[in-house]
């Protein structure tokens, strides 16, 4: 029976920029990526897959990281995208055939790029000490007397809710992903002293379903101030090869990710 060569995998570390821990990941094996393209693509199957492929990735985690349910409830969305551009980096190291359409409303052409990932590569830490227990109130202005309070979701969360509500009738994969950050929503009312709180999850989705579109914007912006923007950033220059105009173009990691996958 054959028990492997021995190989040692190169490996890469990364530092979450939400929680800021410290992880060193190896490269992806043929049976990495052969389990990846055997799931079933649907979001909750991808999102299960990927975050088991990262975690048994790992060489070295911090302590509070013992098993597979501890990294869930660790790691944040945004670290996670940290942890998948460590992996992409060490297994794939380029981007390869990206497509890029031209921006010049005078072409509009498509054309793709190669570009190391490190080339892209840009990081913005979380400045205070524990993320996952900080929430934000945040009053609507388009909906008097209601306030909603923010979090920063852990993959915990957002594998709960996918279990739990992806199958549900009327409620897109889209919202329920968008209401992660939401902990709770609070109504002030006159006759009564505390404000009720809807803190169920079915019903946070069909609070939020109801707002005004310049709810829906404040609690993004305000989620983005305080929580998204510490994350990593991965932008790069291309010059189109029919006009020569520069765009700068952010790269969806996930997807290049599962393309680098499905084509080797």
């Amino acid at each position: 029976m054959f028990k492997g060569f021995g190989t040692k995998y190169p490996e890469y570390e990364v530092i979450t920029p939400q929680t800021k821990l410290s992880f060193t990941i190896r490269t992806l094996n043929v049976q990495d990526e052969e389990r990846l393209k055997a799931s079933l693509l649907t979001p909750i199957k991808v999102t299960d897959h990927l975050n088991k492929c990262l975690f048994e990735a790992l060489v070295n985690k911090p302590e509070q990281v013992k098993d597979f349910k501890s990294f869930l409830k660790t790691i944040t969305l945004k670290d996670r995208e940290a942890l998948l551009y460590g992996l992409y980096h060490i297994t794939y190291e380029e981007i390869r055939n990206y497509d890029v359409k031209c921006s010049n409303s005078n072409c509009r052409k498509e054309y793709p790029v190669t570009i190391k990932a490190s080339e892209t590569f840009s990081f913005n830490p979380y400045p205070e000490e524990d993320i996952l227990s900080k929430r934000i109130k945040v009053e609507l202005p388009k909906t008097p007397n209601v306030s909603v309070v923010l979090k920063q979701p852990s993959l915990d969360d957002e594998s709960e809710v996918l279990k739990n509500l992806s199958g549900s009738l009327g409620y897109s994969i889209d919202v329920i992903i968008e209401t992660l950050i939401i902990d709770k929503f609070e109504q002030d009312i006159e006759a009564q002293v505390a404000p009720v709180e809807i803190n169920d999850r079915r019903e946070i989705i069909d609070a939020y379903r109801t707002l005004a579109a310049k709810d829906k914007r404040t609690i993004h912006e305000r989620y983005l101030e305080e929580f998204g923007k510490y994350s990593i950033d991965l932008k790069m220059k291309s010059f189109c090869k029919f006009c020569g105009n520069e765009d700068v173009i952010t790269i969806d990691l996930v997807e290049n990710f599962f393309r680098m996958v499905y084509s080797s």
